[in-house]
């Protein structure tokens, strides 16, 4: 290995120290959020509160608290109903208090449990048209 590159070309691991890290740490967002993992119970129905449920996300989202929501994919073996939520509040009470007023949770079709989550990097695509006034996310 000449250099420090491996056969590969990469640069050797070499452990960090608290410069490395606090350099390629310093402008990171640090945005705290609470990521609400969302549990399907087996056999539970959701279709018949799923237009309750869109609407509770809907207005989490029109209130800039909603950050992301969507289900997983059932694949895999995972429980078909099963989901993730990213809301923008400021203390797991809060967190708590939003995610049991679901409508699936509040009908007894899921459990939940938070994590507190701080995002550091990332990118957002944005192309706003103002030909048509149209936006669209990459």
């Amino acid at each position: 290995m000449a250099g420090g590159r491996s056969k590969t070309g990469e640069a050797g691991a070499k452990p960090s120290t608290e410069d490395d890290i606090r350099r390629l740490s310093e402008r990171m967002l640090r945005k705290k959020l609470f990521v609400v993992l969302s549990t399907a119970k087996r056999g539970s129905n959701l279709k018949p509160h799923l237009a309750s449920h869109l609407e509770y996300m809907i207005a989490l989202e029109k209130k800039g608290v909603l950050f992301a929501s969507g289900p997983f994919s059932a694949s895999e073996g995972g429980t078909p109903g099963d989901g993730m939520t990213i809301l923008r509040t400021t203390s797991l009470e809060k967190a708590r208090t939003i995610a049991s007023r679901d409508p699936f949770v509040v009908n007894g079709l899921r459990t939940f449990a938070i994590r507190e989550w701080t995002l550091n990097e990332g990118s957002l695509g944005l192309t706003v048209n103002l030909s048509d006034q149209t936006v669209e996310v990459a």
